[in-house]
């Protein structure tokens, strides 16, 4: 049996580049329960830039703003909008994980490096994705602190509400024509990846636009990347408005499991935040397709959530409008009822209502 030289223990945390992190931490607390933990900026002895680090359940996101005009961090924002800069993997030696996928190919953008304060150490090592997307490998085996060395535990005036957000299931990347294959080789050569699933454009298709998606995953399951790349179709698919208005590839969509769909979802519709709606007639043929399940079909209309089944169990699935003005990053929430695939049988009912949204847009 051959070993995993990159043993991940799972997402150490997602970090977005944004315009106004402390505007945008006030609305992923309020609308999505996430809780202020920690911070670093000006009053902790950082020049450059302020960051928010907001945590719900095992799930922690970092918002990060720049404050000077010509940082890599405001020309990130500049040319993207407010996005995913790094997507960080949770690993028990940064400095082995680093050596391994650069013997393989990797680019370096960070050597290894050990940051320390009262609560421990944590090392820190980078290598480039697709786009200007980076990962991270976080040791923090010996660290006890909010977050990292540099961060001061924080707590803010806002009473927050979980709404019952458990894990990042997974994380989906755009890349441009003719270079999936590309990337996912690169997760399966530099990364030790597996291919998990393909789709292709007879599977994720509509009468205008289609695209073509690979799955890969990491030896134990705990990181699932799909790729995505435009597929040749009468108008512009959703990946090609992705491409154009983030300029460039990208993280598309975050995937968040709950344990309860119809409570998470129902909360972020109370708080707000909106999402892409299929037609009713979607749930005359769902039920003879899907089977028994255990939730009450009437809330899930009623919410618009999503039914698929695979050979072992079900999902629901939800996927919400763009969390910015531009039509990029979005987020998708998830409960698993034994599935382990990603909703094949929704496919054609999303892509129409995303391809209507698009059409509001004037970008069909």
């Amino acid at each position: 049996m051959e070993t995993d030289f990159l043993p991940l223990n799972g997402t150490d945390h997602v970090e977005f580049y944004v315009g106004n992190a402390k505007q945008a931490s006030l609305y992923y607390q309020y609308c999505f329960g996430f809780e202020l933990v920690a911070y670093a900026g000006p009053e902790t002895g950082v020049r450059d830039r302020a960051s928010y680090v907001l945590q719900q359940h095992k799930i922690r996101f970092v918002l990060t703003t720049s404050l000077v005009p010509n940082s890599e961090i405001s020309q990130h924002v500049h040319k993207h909008g407010d996005g995913v800069k790094v997507l960080a993997l949770w690993v028990d030696d940064a400095t082995r994980s680093f050596q391994e996928t650069l013997l393989r190919g990797a680019v370096a953008v960070h050597e290894p490096k050990k940051i320390s304060d009262e609560h421990g150490e944590v090392v820190l090592s980078s290598i480039k994705t697709y786009g200007d997307t980076i990962h991270t490998f976080v040791e923090r085996k010996n660290y006890k602190g909010a977050f990292l060395p540099g961060y001061k535990a924080i707590k803010n005036n806002l009473k927050v509400t979980p709404i019952g957000l458990k894990h990042v299931d997974h994380c989906v990347g755009n890349v441009e024509l003719g270079r999936m294959n590309e990337w996912v080789k690169f997760y399966e050569d530099v990364m030790g990846f597996k291919l998990l699933i393909t789709f292709d454009d007879k599977d994720i298709s509509t009468e205008y636009s289609s695209l073509m998606s690979k799955v890969v995953s990491n030896g134990n399951g705990y990181i699932k990347f799909p790729i995505n790349e435009p597929a040749q179709g009468k108008k512009k698919s959703q990946i090609e408005e992705y491409l154009d208005f983030y300029h460039g590839a990208g993280v598309q969509h975050i995937a968040i499991a709950t344990d309860d769909i119809i409570h998470t979802v129902g909360e972020l519709r109370a708080r707000g935040v909106e999402f892409l709606r299929v037609p009713d007639v979607y749930y005359e043929d769902v039920k003879e397709r899907v089977g028994h399940i255990s939730e009450d079909w009437k809330e899930l209309q009623k919410l618009n959530i999503l039914i698929d089944r695979d050979e072992e169990g079900y999902l629901l699935q939800i996927f919400s409008k763009p969390l910015q003005d531009r039509p990029t990053l979005f987020f998708e929430i998830i409960e698993r009822n034994g599935a382990k695939s990603f909703g094949k049988g929704n496919f054609k009912a999303l892509f129409e209502s995303i391809e209507r949204e698009q059409a509001l847009r004037g970008n069909l």
